[in-house]
């Protein structure tokens, strides 16, 4: 049986390393959203610029693109059913994750836990 893929957004280098060689362990494949791509090297210092450059290169990144844009859209009208709402980061990362069939690895599990069409990666607590 091939592995699962997962989509992640770790983006704290000095926190997230030991979690991210856990993952390239255990799952077939790594990905992260253009969203995410953006997110960590806007917000890099130049040492962490340098460790994501490295770090980027063994991931698969997921445009977010017209497909994903309409499974956005389709997220925000259950939100809003929910009377919830996300931001917009959240939003595009999460809407990623459902169109091509992911499981979300995020330490921000409260952003996502409304969002009935995703599924999110378990920690060891069960959370």
């Amino acid at each position: 049986m091939t592995p699962p893929s997962l989509l992640t957004i770790s983006v704290r280098p000095d926190k997230e390393k030991p979690r991210l060689v856990a993952h390239s362990r255990i799952y077939n494949k790594i990905f992260i959203s253009s969203i995410t791509e953006f997110e960590v090297i806007n917000g890099a210092t130049p040492a962490q610029l340098d460790f994501w450059n490295n770090m980027l290169t063994g991931f698969t990144v997921l445009d977010f693109d017209s497909k994903t844009a309409r499974e956005a859209a389709v997220i925000v009208k259950q939100l809003k059913n929910k009377r919830k709402s996300i931001d917009k980061p959240d939003l595009f990362i999460a809407a990623t994750a459902v169109f091509h069939g992911l499981t979300l690895d995020t330490n921000n599990k409260k952003h996502f836990e409304n969002i009935d069409s995703l599924v999110l990666l378990k920690d060891e607590n069960g959370g």
